[in-house]
């Protein structure tokens, strides 16, 4: 039996799990829209294309599976560049279908052309570097080798943006309908175990004899923990032997983060506690998919890793030994490593490690760090942020989204517990994330999840004018979420970065605001203003955060800065 190219790519996204697509049609790709009619995908119109990327991005941080969204030709394309570059340095498994303009009128300045020939804008060349694969499909009888490659890229362990373009007229030519039969849509296997280091021991033994040979072995957890389900095999690790854990930003909630062996979030604009106790007592680093990037090593400090043993590891081979030599290395899945090395320990022993350093170190600190952070005074700073968090955590312990383009507060701030879920806007730092990439997530949820968990999109007032349309892409679908808007009237690091490094010369930093209770009520959502800390209070008590849509104004002094240097 023969259907049309256009069925067939909307039964391709449902043999790959898809649920959702975000998108916004035109005519180049109305024929797969149409198709979507009758399928069990629902589609999602958004604002602007750009908020049809983010809101993948936040479905596929989620649900962990492949997310997707559409778009027509041309411009319908080109606003998609910021969303994907960011999935792409995310590694999220996101695939990206365009329309094109018919193959007959290549070259001849068709509306909207994308296909780089007669001087029209080469899409190809524009996605190259922001995709894993990328295919314009002028023609059938390779659809199947495209489809399969698409899909064992967007399987895989590290996988990444995939785009496939589909001319006007391609998508209305026929084809078998088995040809879906031939693809191969079983998720790759997890990457197997090998190393840098001796050739006599296995790399788990290896690596669980370094761990009983520390005295004061510290654990870095990253997103690489999370990707591989390695969270309670950490912390079990964790428990058994005594080792303290810090997480990458992205790391954030492997393990609760009010444990007596979390050192927080290692990172440049942290409390700083599991910056000091590294510096001043760790003999072993353990990186367990933490790619040790600019904000988790403190701008690559060199002393959190002078005269440490170092251990590695991690299911993509680039980050091994990306920026630091590693005393072993290993390129594995993170789960199968720490169940082999729970196995060694539970068959050899291993002693639990002595924490007087961090009992001590807590002693002195009251857990918010030292000066060199440039954050020790940060809760004297922003009492309302603070206070926020505090109630957040204690309000919300199980199931709760939270979606940050700030950072800097939560990383602060912010201690995510066991059963919540922490997705900052790591990538490449874009604003105008937060908002519908929660929207994004927020779908998955209403899908898969618990209805009554809430959801939150915290970002500040300069990336909320960034992406604010897509609250009504909220509206229209009845998607509840919270829209947590710092108000300093200002782009606060660019303020800040500008009065601590350029000799207070003030430039295209400040703005004024809309009115946001105007705003909201336009938008027909709740508007809640936190001037003090009783308006926190009276948010967390009254306010329903979890079934409605909610846009949060917590406001800021402009002139109070976090004090940490960028050095930009």
């Amino acid at each position: 039996m023969k259907i049309a190219v256009s069925e067939l790519i909307v039964r391709f996204m449902e043999r790959l799990g898809i649920a959702h697509v975000f998108g916004m049609p035109g005519a180049h790709i109305l024929p797969v829209y149409d198709c979507l009619y009758d399928s069990r995908i629902k589609s999602v119109l958004v604002k602007h294309e750009q908020g049809a990327a983010f809101m993948a991005s936040g479905y596929a941080r989620v649900t962990g599976g492949v997310a997707a969204c559409i778009t027509t030709a041309g411009p319908g394309a080109t606003n998609l560049v910021t969303g994907i570059a960011s999935a792409y340095a995310d590694r999220q498994p996101i695939l990206i279908i365009t329309g094109e303009t018919p193959t007959y009128i290549f070259g001849k300045g068709g509306l909207q052309e994308s296909s780089g020939e007669g001087g029209t804008i080469d899409q190809t060349a524009l996605f190259k570097g922001i995709t894993r694969y990328h295919k314009v499909i002028e023609r059938t009888d390779y659809l199947a080798q495209v489809l399969n490659q698409a899909a064992r890229i967007l399987l895989a362990a590290n996988s990444g943006p995939v785009l496939l373009s589909f001319p006007y007229n391609i998508q209305k030519e026929m084809v078998e309908a088995d040809l879906l039969d031939n693809i191969n849509f079983s998720a790759a296997r997890r990457a197997a175990a090998s190393r840098v280091a001796s050739k006599l021991l296995s790399p788990t033994d290896e690596l669980a004899q370094l761990i009983a040979a520390a005295r004061h072995p510290v654990i870095v957890a990253g997103y690489g923990c999370i990707r591989s389900g390695a969270q309670q095999a950490v912390a079990e690790l964790s428990d058994r032997l005594g080792i303290p854990v810090a997480t990458s930003l992205k790391g954030k909630g492997v393990i609760g983060e009010d444990g007596e062996l979390s050192l927080g979030c290692l990172g440049v604009t942290s409390n700083g506690q599991a910056y000091r106790y590294i510096v001043d007592h760790a003999d072993l680093v353990i990186f367990l998919g933490a790619g040790f990037n600019e904000r988790t090593s403190h701008m690559w400090d060199a002393k959190l890793l002078a005269d440490k043993q170092v251990a590695q590891v991690d299911n993509d081979p680039a980050q091994l030994e990306k920026v630091f030599r590693a005393d072993l290395a290993i390129h594995a899945d993170i789960h199968e490593v720490l169940h082999g090395v729970l196995e060694y320990v539970e068959q050899h022993g291993a002693n639990r490690k002595n924490l007087d350093n961090l009992a001590r170190l807590r002693q002195m600190t009251g857990a918010t760090a030292d000066t060199a952070t440039g954050s020790g005074d940060s809760g004297k700073q922003f009492p309302l942020i603070e206070h926020f968090f505090k109630q957040l955590a204690a309000h919300f312990a199980q199931d709760v989204q939270i979606f940050d383009d700030n950072i800097i507060f939560a990383q602060h701030f912010l201690k995510i517990l066991p059963g919540n879920h922490y997705f900052p806007n790591s990538g490449i730092s874009s604003l105008g994330h937060a908002i519908p990439a929660a929207i994004g997530g927020r779908f998955a949820v209403s899908a898969n999840g618990n209805p009554t968990s809430p959801t939150f999109a915290i970002l500040g007032d300069g990336g909320f004018q960034m992406c604010c349309m897509e609250l009504m892409t909220a509206v229209n679908y009845a998607i509840p979420i919270n829209a947590v808007v710092l108000n300093n009237a200002s782009m606060g690091l660019i303020r800040k970065n500008q009065q601590q490094l350029y000799g207070g010369r003030l430039i295209d930093c400040d703005f004024v605001n809309p009115d946001y209770q105007l705003l909201a009520q336009s938008f027909g959502i709740n508007h809640w203003k936190v001037d003090c800390v009783a308006d926190v209070d009276a948010l967390f008590a009254r306010a329903d955060l979890a079934g409605s849509i909610n846009l949060i104004e917590i406001m800021l002094d402009k002139n109070v800065l976090p004090s940490y240097l960028s050095g930009r």
